[in-house]
């Protein structure tokens, strides 16, 4: 007889999981896009979608991607403002991660003729990004000799 194997979980959850950061002595930029996050307008129960832009430095965990897939699944049947879910989000992602810094970008598609945008963001007191360093670019023929 085989032995039975479990699934794991594919349900909508509102717990999000972390694992280490594998270079916490780093700064370093986690950029995701959710493209198909959906919740409903509290007014009218129609469905809104959205695509999601997450943009972190973590500093000692990480968001695990499986978690937070089934955590952004579980807004579908919900019926939510934009800018409270955007909020929202942020605040549940940054409470399980304490990052760096973090910002949640919510593009929602049209409605009512409206497109609207939420951007939120967070940020650890008193950290400050490194400054960008801009390396200069090689002339097109740079390595040609004459």
């Amino acid at each position: 007889m085989a032995a039975m194997t479990t699934q794991p979980s594919t349900q909508p959850a509102k717990s999000l999981e972390t694992f280490p950061n594998p270079a916490p002595e780093r700064d370093y930029h986690i950029h995701m896009q959710i493209p198909e996050f959906t919740c409903l307008c509290p007014k009218t129960g129609q469905p809104d979608f959205a695509t999601l832009t997450l943009d972190y430095i973590p500093d000692q965990l990480c968001v695990e991607l499986k978690s937070l897939k089934l955590y952004i699944w579980s807004f579908r049947n919900e019926g939510c403002f934009h800018e409270a879910v955007t909020n929202r989000i942020l605040d549940d992602l940054a409470a399980v991660t304490q990052p760096r810094y973090m910002r949640l970008t919510a593009r929602f598609y049209v409605r009512g003729g409206i497109f609207t945008n939420v951007v939120a963001e967070t940020r650890q007191t008193g950290w400050q990004p490194a400054a960008k360093v801009e390396l200069s670019s090689f002339e097109q023929d740079s390595n040609v000799r004459d």
